[in-house]
């Protein structure tokens, strides 16, 4: 009878005991980052996922960008196993749950700093199609594409990669090819209208759409002034320009004066493009100067010529001065 009664008092102890005092210890079948944690308590399912799944995520990861392998070393970023809360998760992991998440944390800054470093590296920017201009022909230079590494791709597969234990830590990374603003196609509109201006044959050749059209008999500076050389663009336009005469001896005494457009004591007639440093072309009244270096350093035209120039050229024409 005594043996019955003491039955009894432990049975309803035991029905009485609270659901949670029976998690103890993981349930079977339960593993995190592929580590079976069976039956162990938190210490010891801490210390094993130490002993088997910390060692695994401790590898570098390597990710081939442009025909390179590129090392993220998991010191530089900052990776973490909580062995502890992954063994937690396992105790409580619900009843229909065989495989918890493991704890793993990483500096997502450090991820994105490492794939900026490679893109800066493997980059290659985009070369636009040009021209090559010399004074009787404009040559074509196709455009080239560039490449650039996808930064936010290549950084959203590391952190997975990193996230997930049983990703590989062998990734790769393909370059995008980048376009360039401007083709070949595109030239004949960007420079629709070129000027060169042949100093020693005294001839001025217009293009358009990269082909020759016109050329006329211009006069250039003096061995004492002379036209420079070089690259350059129309900068301004004007219809019977106003002279402002140079502070320069050779102007005598309307040095440093006003002339107004159209006087007959204004040697710029009719017409006016500005290059750079107050050198133009523009037309002359001493038509017998074409052909031969005679001016201060300025282009001059006929007037004919010089007003049926001025309207086929806009500004920011190219210039080419040899």
């Amino acid at each position: 009878m005594k043996r019955l009664l003491l039955a009894t008092v432990l049975s309803l102890l035991v029905l009485a005991a609270p659901a949670g005092a029976q998690l103890t210890h993981v349930r079977a079948g339960v593993s995190a980052g592929g580590v079976d944690l069976s039956g162990l308590d938190v210490p010891a399912a801490t210390a094993k996922l130490d002993a088997e799944l910390a060692p695994r995520l401790a590898g570098d990861l390597l990710i081939g960008v442009a025909g390179r392998p590129w090392t993220l070393k998991m010191a530089d970023a900052k990776l973490k196993l909580d062995s502890d809360r992954t063994a937690k998760r396992a105790l409580y992991a619900k009843a229909d749950v065989t495989q918890v998440a493991p704890a793993i944390t990483h500096s997502r800054a450090a991820v994105r700093t490492f794939v900026e470093g490679i893109a800066k590296k493997v980059g290659k920017p985009a070369r636009d199609a040009r021209i090559k201009i010399t004074l009787r022909h404009i040559f074509r230079e196709r455009s080239r594409y560039g490449r650039k590494l996808d930064v936010d791709a290549a950084r959203k597969a590391i952190d997975a990669a990193l996230d997930d234990p049983a990703a590989p830590r062998v990734l790769h990374q393909p370059l995008t090819r980048v376009r360039a603003k401007v083709n070949a196609d595109d030239l004949a509109r960007v420079y629709n209208t070129v000027i060169t201006v042949d100093r020693a044959h005294f001839k001025l050749r217009l293009y358009k759409a990269l082909k020759f059209r016109k050329s006329y008999g211009v006069a250039v500076g003096q061995p004492a002034y002379p036209t420079p050389t070089g690259r350059f663009a129309i900068s301004s336009k004007q219809v019977n320009p106003v002279w402002s005469v140079p502070n320069s001896p050779w102007a005598g005494e309307l040095q440093g004066t006003t002339v107004e457009g159209g006087s007959a004591a204004n040697p710029l007639k009719a017409r006016w493009m500005g290059i750079a440093n107050g050198v133009g072309i523009h037309g002359t009244g001493e038509d017998y100067s074409i052909g031969t270096r005679a001016s201060h350093g300025c282009i001059r035209m006929h007037v004919a010529d010089v007003i049926d120039l001025f309207k086929r050229v806009p500004v920011g024409t190219p210039v080419l001065i040899t």
